[in-house]
């Protein structure tokens, strides 16, 4: 069922964040078809027409309309993006009782539809709504993603990038973690081209670990940032799940940063987090655990306890 001849993606949720993933992957012509689904139908409609309208500008020959839940039947992939947004001040993990209740009815629908195909979710609190995703579509974990740290982690590499003068593409590095408070930077493995950064520390007294620690600052707090500046973040996710799209439907074995379900995995079981994993046609190829020091450890278990603390009284 997953190899099928078209790509055929279903977005659910054409807010702020589907619409600048539809835009995104008209761009890049990652997929054959992509069917937009929103309760707001003539929003779904406006945006198909729209969106449409540029395919004279672009490479892409992109077959776009907007559908209804029926449309998943033939999906490879199906990308959520929608429910209540994170407003200034809240928490992502403040969603979580509403998010759920809202993802209980359109994975039910999906599923009805007779979907057999991938899970892609953004919608936050991420790590928690795909592990719900995962338990209401019975689906195997491999084939339920959660968009998971892919963001910070690109935030990170930027900043990083910034910092040290080197094109972002060339820093190595992750956050993992909840995508929220509790996430970490695993700086014992993050690497300039091919220098660690301590490495790069030692030899070049302009930079310090306390610029470092400022910079993980301003990516775990970026959302913030951005709600205060503008209401809402879209461009940045909106790109990173057109990345993870083309890894899947290319079966890229890419790794990157997403809310994954451990299994043993750094210590812990029947939780989806923030971990590099290989991305292919199939999901999750595997999870890549990192050799982390004793410091991101700990780090990493709080980032754990607080998600299953939150989890507790809705799953």
């Amino acid at each position: 069922m997953l190899h099928k001849e078209i790509n055929r993606v279903a977005l659910i949720g054409t807010g702020a964040v589907g619409a600048s993933y539809a835009f995104g992957m008209l761009n890049k012509g990652v997929a054959e078809e992509l069917v937009m689904i929103d309760l707001n139908k003539d929003k779904a409609e406006g945006d198909a027409m729209d969106l449409s309208h540029c395919l004279p500008f672009v490479d892409s020959r992109t077959k776009i309309w907007a559908g209804d839940y029926s449309d998943c039947k033939d999906a490879s992939l199906v990308v959520i993006t929608a429910g209540a947004a994170q407003k200034p001040g809240e928490t992502r993990l403040d969603l979580v009782a509403k998010n759920c209740a809202i993802f209980k009815g359109i994975v039910g629908d999906i599923m009805a539809s007779g979907f057999d195909g991938i899970f892609l979710i953004a919608t936050n609190p991420v790590d928690i709504l795909t592990y719900a995703t995962w338990k209401f579509s019975g689906l195997p974990k491999e084939r339920v993603i959660g968009s998971g740290t892919s963001l910070d982690t690109a935030r990170f590499r930027y900043m990083l990038g910034d910092y040290f003068n080197v094109d972002a593409r060339n820093i190595h590095g992750y956050i993992i973690g909840e995508h929220g408070d509790s996430e970490l930077p695993v700086w014992s493995k993050t690497n300039v081209g091919t220098s660690p950064v301590h490495h790069v520390l030692k030899k070049n007294p302009k930079y310090s670990q306390r610029e470092l620690d400022e910079i993980f600052l301003n990516t775990r707090d970026a959302a913030y940032h951005i709600i205060k500046k503008k209401g809402a973040t879209y461009y940045g996710i909106g790109m990173g799940l057109v990345r993870l799209t083309k890894a899947i439907l290319k079966n890229e074995n890419s790794i990157i940063t997403v809310s994954a379900y451990l299994d043993g995995q750094y210590g812990e079981h029947d939780i989806y987090i923030g971990v590099p994993a290989v991305i292919n046609r199939g999901g999750i190829r595997e999870v890549v655990e990192l050799d982390l020091n004793e410091l991101e450890q700990r780090q990493f278990k709080n980032s754990v306890e607080t998600l299953r603390k939150t989890m507790a009284p809705v799953l």
